[in-house]
């Protein structure tokens, strides 16, 4: 768990009684906001006069590993030419939050002292202003901290900000190289260190053999068992059936791919169904358990998936997976998306137990791979993508709503979501493909749109969100309008 910086902003001019005031309110509002359903923990810090003083507390946010972000508020005017050598060296993200002591005015007691001391709506224009003339990227939240809806704002802007420091210290691991011949799976690994900050090399499959064969009997043994115990596993696969060595060996594989990615301090990564080395199972139910461990992962070498999944989870836990859009169901009235991959969709979206089956598996030339089997959790939730257009990186967000399966789905042996995208099928599919989103994608239900616009400002990559207003003549528009505004950011 991060912690945010909560930061008050006032002038000397005042005094030392009326600044003693200042202090107690900012404390009062900090308490409140750290009173709320954040997922850090707000420490606040004495306040603010000088250009000195708020150079140093940027500087010191900049180097504390454990700070994720950064809270301001003007309770008085506070000069914002003071404001402007620590904004400039801030590289922690920013939330300016718009907010006052007081809800209600106590009209029949205002006078000047009251006036002066209870100054927000003037001091946060002054520093909103310098905000705008430097650039800064930020975030603005106006209303009273006690507001549900000042809490959910800052909330979602706290969870973007535990993304965005996963991604800078982020290291992922490429067991082979991507799918051959495939486009939207490639990209620049240079680029992507430069503008997340993570980390992205390969290594060879073998290398993760040697670890796989290296797991002892015993670590086998009690890892079968706590499969048993957790996941409704068929007959075959159970001690004393006919499969039993293919879990054994599934088991293997888990232990070898854990320990491999604890050893290098790897929190993602990415395997290649063309590319298996001495794997003897494509590996399908380790995936499954690393991801619902908070793993990012993508098939077939995806590591912009990977990286975008571990970015996820690292913002809030829980319903969130590893996705493809596979086919659909075109019915009039009632068009869906059916969603999986071959064997990696991540439990924390099942909605109930998962089966433990064994199946087989008609590309990459190895044994039957096991597979945990089970439909998703219905819900509202987003689906994101990212590719990499050449000059830069485009996230394509869709709102969907997940929803259970019209029938059975008794000989689909894999992990499955099936969704209604906003704000149809068509004109999501339309907007999709014109975007040039990928096919692989992460589904979540624990984060959203808010989050995700809170992200790419604060990692400067452009986010395309295919929502309920979303038509396809507007969403072209915006792409153009995208297109310019990125290339003139660029420089010459």
């Amino acid at each position: 768990m991060g912690e945010i910086w909560f930061l008050t902003g006032s002038q000397g001019l005042y005094g030392p009684e009326t600044l003693d005031q200042v202090a107690e309110q900012s404390r009062r509002i900090a308490d409140q906001l750290g009173d709320g359903d954040l997922p850090v923990s707000v420490v606040w810090k004495p306040v603010l006069t000088d250009s000195a003083a708020i150079l140093r507390i940027c500087q010191e946010a900049d180097a504390n590993p454990d700070v994720v972000g950064l809270v301001a508020w003007m309770h008085t005017f506070s000069p914002a030419k003071m404001w402007i050598a620590g904004l400039d060296a801030l590289r922690k993200p920013l939330l300016h939050l718009h907010t006052q002591a007081n809800v209600a005015l106590p009209w029949a007691e205002i006078d000047m002292d009251f006036m002066n001391l209870n100054q927000a709506a003037h001091g946060d224009r002054e520093f909103g202003f310098i905000q705008a003339r430097l650039g800064v990227s930020r975030k603005t939240v106006a209303g009273h901290v006690s507001d549900p809806r000042v809490g959910r704002r800052v909330a979602a802007w706290a969870r973007a900000a535990l993304g965005y420091a996963e991604m800078r210290t982020l290291r992922l691991a490429r067991f082979g190289d991507n799918m051959r011949d495939v486009a939207v799976t490639e990209g620049d690994k240079v680029e992507a260190q430069l503008r997340f900050g993570v980390s992205v090399n390969t290594y060879g499959v073998n290398d993760l053999v040697e670890a796989v064969d290296a797991s002892s009997d015993a670590e086998v043994d009690k890892l079968v068992a706590e499969y048993e115990e957790r996941y409704q596993v068929v007959p075959e696969l159970r001690a004393g059936g006919e499969r039993h060595e293919s879990l054994r060996y599934g088991a293997r594989i888990e232990l070898g791919l854990r320990s491999f990615l604890e050893a290098g301090g790897f929190r993602a990564f990415t395997t290649n169904f063309e590319d298996l080395g001495g794997l003897r199972q494509l590996p399908g139910l380790a995936v499954q358990r690393l991801m619902g461990d908070g793993y990012g992962f993508g098939g077939e070498g995806d590591w912009k998936t990977s990286v975008l999944l571990r970015t996820l989870k690292a913002m809030a836990p829980g319903g969130t997976s590893f996705m493809e859009d596979y086919t659909y169901d075109l019915t009039p009235g009632s068009e869906r998306i059916l969603g999986a991959h071959m064997l990696e969709v991540c439990p924390s979206i099942a909605s109930e137990t998962p089966k433990l089956e064994i199946h087989p598996l008609g590309i990459g030339g190895r044994e039957d791979p096991v597979r945990l089997v089970f439909d998703a959790t219905p819900g509202p939730a987003v689906v994101i993508g990212m590719a990499d257009l050449g000059e830069r990186f485009r996230l394509v967000a869709n709102e969907i709503e997940v929803v259970s399966p019209s029938e059975p789905l008794p000989k689909l042996p894999v992990a499955r979501a099936v969704w209604k995208p906003a704000p149809d099928l068509a004109t999501s599919a339309e907007s999709w493909l014109t975007a040039g989103g990928p096919h692989h994608t992460v589904l979540s239900a624990a984060v959203g749109v808010e989050e995700l616009t809170d992200l790419a400002e604060m990692v400067s990559t452009e986010l395309v969100v295919i929502d309920a207003d979303t038509t396809p003549r507007r969403l072209a528009n915006e792409l153009r309008w995208n297109q310019a505004y990125y290339r003139l950011a660029r420089g010459f």
